[in-house]
């Protein structure tokens, strides 16, 4: 049974979409406080969340913001009666993967779940990496090495690596790191990511085939 997340101030029309959806045999966990519901969401990590923008305690956009700094995979779906361009373009921004604008069907909010599931699905079958002699799961952000000693990885070392590995043998502007890594931290500098990549060389230096390479004044090229 898919898991669901449904965080929606207006009592009524949440039960109402909660009832409707656990019709459907959907498993739904509904709260009504912005904060509360960020704190079912790492206590529970549901397969989709869905959200309004207008919370009391924390609105949708911070919910999405904090979610998206540990959490690059789960599918997010506003569903809201904002309808401003500004606010569908900042909610994609934060790392949103649907925009339902209020009124709705139920069947349509039900076929827009599926439909993020099945791509999340399609996504979850590039989880395993195999990285010269090293394994990553990109889920559990852990990498093991061929004695199987095993390393975990922040959100944002996991997603550096994973996109240097992607790009492999390929040279990556330092400033398209930076944008997709670190994309709503405007304080994060080239210096760190120097940081970054020392780290990474750092779990990957028992495989001499493996290399990252900083091309001066461009950016890294990982190759393997």
């Amino acid at each position: 049974m898919m898991s669901l997340l449904l965080i929606e101030d207006e009592t009524d029309l949440g039960l109402i979409i909660a009832d409707n959806l656990r019709s459907a045999q959907y498993d739904v966990s509904h709260c009504v406080n912005g904060e509360h519901g960020l704190s079912l969401y790492y206590q529970l990590k549901p397969e989709v969340v869905i959200l309004d923008v207008m919370l009391p305690g924390m609105d949708g956009f911070a919910i999405a913001r904090k979610i998206r700094e540990v959490d690059a995979e789960t599918p997010i779906l506003f569903l809201t009666a904002r309808t401003q361009t500004a606010d569908v373009v900042n909610a994609f921004e934060l790392g949103a993967n649907d925009y339902l604008r209020k009124p709705f069907s139920i069947e349509e909010l039900k076929v827009r779940i599926n439909a993020l599931v099945q791509r999340n699905q399609w996504q979850n079958q590039k989880r395993f990496l195999q990285i010269g002699a090293y394994a990553m799961d990109t889920m559990r952000q852990t990498l093991k090495d061929k004695d199987g000693l095993e390393v975990n990885l922040s959100f944002r070392e996991c997603e550096l690596i994973k996109m240097l590995y992607e790009n492999k043998n390929k040279v990556i502007h330092r400033q398209d790191i930076i944008h997709a890594v670190w994309p709503h931290d405007r304080f994060f500098t080239g210096r760190s990511l120097d940081v970054f990549i020392s780290r990474i060389r750092s779990y990957l230096q028992k495989d001499s085939s493996i290399s990252i390479v900083n091309i001066r004044a461009v950016g890294y090229k990982m190759i393997v």
